[in-house]
């Protein structure tokens, strides 16, 4: 076993409570005297012991203190009795006194539960939202490839307009489901409040643009291909810059890239 995953095993704490084999304790105790991480790493368990012993009866805080009486209704008037000094009376006071010090020390006890169990529900999530999103990008990965290498799609190649002469991009089509699945990449990333929209044309007898969908830059999924509406009889696809939420028809002044099927 290395040495990390030794310490990370659980057997060094075994190893400080004196609960593992003497085979396993003559090992460990070997290793420790050869490798500097696993001495430190057993010293400082040990410490943590000594400093849980110390602190295994923890001193009640004033506020702790009145909500436990406030529970105990220690707090109500009583009869007051003649009194009368006698072992059992001292015993009874100390019970109690005892008996308040262990409600404190479990009310802190459930504290600190509480605390730890926020903790591991934060982390959980945190391991969800990581987990989710590295799913995600596999989807996207593997949908890139599987288009890529689909014979089907005619790949439509969109060049840069006056506006923007660098700008490019490409549309997949495939012939036989129509579906369409655009390669923004090339593309500068639209501004606050505006998306790019992506139009089917028919060129003849009258340009008439369909819009088939819109892109923004929401988790840099410009990066990827994206998939819009699936359209039929398309000439040519151009993609213009249009505010948030998509325009009826294309702002021809804002013409990105435009090609021919």
């Amino acid at each position: 076993m290395k040495n990390k995953e030794l310490i990370e095993s659980g057997n060094l704490e075994l190893y400080v409570f004196g609960l593992l084999s003497e085979k396993e304790t003559a090992e460990i105790a070997k290793i420790a005297s050869e490798d500097v991480d696993v001495k430190n790493e057993i010293v400082s368990i040990e410490k943590s012991v000594i400093a849980l012993s110390s602190s295994f009866a923890p001193t009640l805080s004033a506020e702790n203190y009145s909500r436990i009486k406030q529970k105990l209704d220690l707090d109500k008037d009583v009869i007051q009795l003649k009194p009368k000094l006698n072992l059992s009376q001292y015993i009874g006071w100390t019970a109690a006194a005892v008996f308040l010090l262990g409600c404190g020390y479990l009310y802190n006890l459930q504290q600190n539960n509480l605390g730890e169990i926020d903790g591991l529900l934060n982390e959980k999530q945190t391991l969800e939202q990581t987990v989710s999103a590295k799913e995600k990008l596999n989807n996207q990965i593997n949908t890139s490839y599987t288009v890529l290498k689909d014979e089907n799609n005619i790949v439509v190649k969109l060049a840069g307009q006056a506006i923007s002469p660098t700008s490019s991009a490409k549309v997949y089509w495939n012939n036989k489901t129509n579906k369409v699945f655009i390669d923004a990449s090339s593309l500068p990333t639209p501004p606050d409040g505006m998306v790019y929209q992506v139009w089917s044309l028919k060129l003849a007898p009258v340009l008439t643009p369909t819009s088939i969908g819109l892109i923004d830059n929401a988790a840099d999924k410009m990066k990827y291909l994206i998939e819009v509406d699936a359209t039929v009889g398309a000439e040519a696809f151009g993609i213009t810059l249009e505010p948030a939420g998509g325009s009826k028809t294309p702002t021809m002044e804002q013409l990105y890239t435009l090609g021919k099927v």
